[in-house]
């Protein structure tokens, strides 16, 4: 296994040589095989051990294992202790999934802090045909089945073309000790039922059962691959980036017939998860909302709009001239004679018109201004209308306000009212620093 495991290095990792890795260490059979192989390779590393508590005295032995190790083979090692069940219960995770958080948040924290470079586990392709297995039982997209990656960012998995067996061979031939976790005899998790009594009846079916699941993962990443490249052609041709949204136009995107799988393929990253609603969104009238939990996703006429949901504020005061604020808006306050360069982010006022303190909020339906450069005055709502705002835009406009009365639509229109009549008055320019036109 060794050869085997240093020309799959020398291949497909050896930019590794020269880093500095932080090895993941249970104390168990594939770590510490992986660690000896490392060894034995002169990489440069230190060992990483999580105590869970899960398991009372023994998950105190493995750590106290893993830490006699490094000891005594004078190699670098980090451990810690964390309370997984309390963790669990009050992030409403699995015991799993909690300590899988919980572990690589932690090997983050040491890459920072020690500048390692990569992350290494001991994932071995037992481990990927049991996720794969899971996924598939939990119902699952392509990208579901397409494996554990040897990559990703910064945490590699070098052992990925070896089985659970051939690791076990190597342990033995060469006296290597290691830590049985009691627990992985238990059938209480998905991945111990799987392992116990679904794949020994594929190994059995097929002899070469392993070899034949990586032949069907090469495949299907290659699938995924192609899907990918569509997925990036269609966007190009549907989706528009503008201002921090997504706008997707039905039309085009009705176009295709699987338009659906697109949706899926452009949205699910933002934490959707209705999707019978999301894809009736596109058949729904417009206004309708569905919502992750960070984002909103909105039919408007002939597009779906995605964007991040609003934070609630409560009107803030501006007390003088000489008060800045950079919440909910950045805006900046200044005395000038120059008035040329006035524009949707700089508006020039009178000051003697103004009255203190001015106030920012959202925008009412039965709010009026008059628009500059028009005569008379003007609903804001018909004022949005008919510049054919959507939904989102009107939710996030903002009034600038003096003794009840607007002076800006923030970003969209001054109010006639306030404007200078002439360069001889004192007259304030107010900014509005909008990141998204800067």
């Amino acid at each position: 296994m060794f050869q085997k495991f240093k020309i799959h290095i020398d291949i497909n990792f050896s930019f590794l040589q020269d880093k500095k890795l932080l090895v993941a260490t249970s104390g168990g059979v594939d770590s510490m095989v992986l660690v000896h192989l490392f060894q034995k390779l002169n990489f440069n590393f230190a060992l990483a051990h999580c105590n869970f508590q899960l398991r009372n005295l023994e998950s105190d032995a493995d750590e106290e294992f893993v830490n006699n190790y490094a000891e005594q083979n004078k190699i670098p090692c980090f451990t810690t202790k964390f309370d997984t069940l309390n963790y669990s219960e009050i992030h409403k995770l699995s015991t799993q999934v909690a300590a899988r958080n919980l572990r690589y948040d932690w090997f983050n924290e040491i890459l920072i802090q020690e500048n390692f470079d990569y992350i290494i586990t001991a994932h071995h392709v037992d481990d990927v045909v049991e996720t794969f297995m899971i996924n598939l039982s939990r119902g699952t997209g392509l990208e579901g089945l397409t494996g554990i990656p040897s990559k990703n960012g910064n945490i590699i998995r070098p052992m990925l073309p070896f089985s659970r067996k051939e690791i076990e061979i190597y342990a033995s031939e060469n006296q290597l000790q290691w830590r049985e976790d009691s627990s992985n005899a238990s059938d209480k998790y998905v991945r111990n039922k799987i392992r116990h009594h679904i794949v020994p009846v594929f190994k059995e079916i097929n002899d070469s059962f392993l070899l034949s699941f990586q032949n069907t993962l090469e495949h299907l990443n290659q699938q995924q691959s192609l899907v990918d490249d569509a997925v990036l052609l269609v966007y190009e041709k549907v989706v528009s980036e503008e201002k921090q949204q997504l706008k997707i136009n039905i039309s085009a995107l009705l176009q295709y017939n699987n338009y659906k799988a697109y949706l899926y393929q452009w949205l699910h990253k933002y934490g959707f998860t209705a999707w019978n609603d999301v894809y009736d969104l596109i058949y729904s009238q417009s206004g309708k909302q569905i919502f992750s939990e960070n984002y909103v996703l909105l039919k408007d006429r002939e597009y779906l709009l995605l964007s991040q949901k609003t934070t609630d504020f409560e009107t803030v005061v501006i007390h003088s001239v000489t008060e800045n604020t950079n919440f909910p808006l950045n805006f900046s306050f200044c005395n000038t004679s120059n008035i040329s360069n006035q524009n949707k982010n700089i508006i020039f006022v009178e000051e003697s018109k103004l009255q203190f303190p001015l106030t920012i909020r959202k925008w009412n339906s039965g709010d009026y201004f008059y628009p500059a450069g028009m005569q008379g005055k003007k609903k804001v709502s018909k004022y949005f209308k008919d510049e054919k705002f959507t939904l989102f835009q009107k939710q996030q406009a903002f009034i600038l306000e003096s003794n009840n009365k607007i002076v800006w639509i923030i970003g969209h229109r001054a109010d006639e009212r306030f404007k200078p009549e002439n360069t001889n008055q004192n007259i304030i320019q107010i900014t509005y620093n909008n990141e998204e036109n800067s």
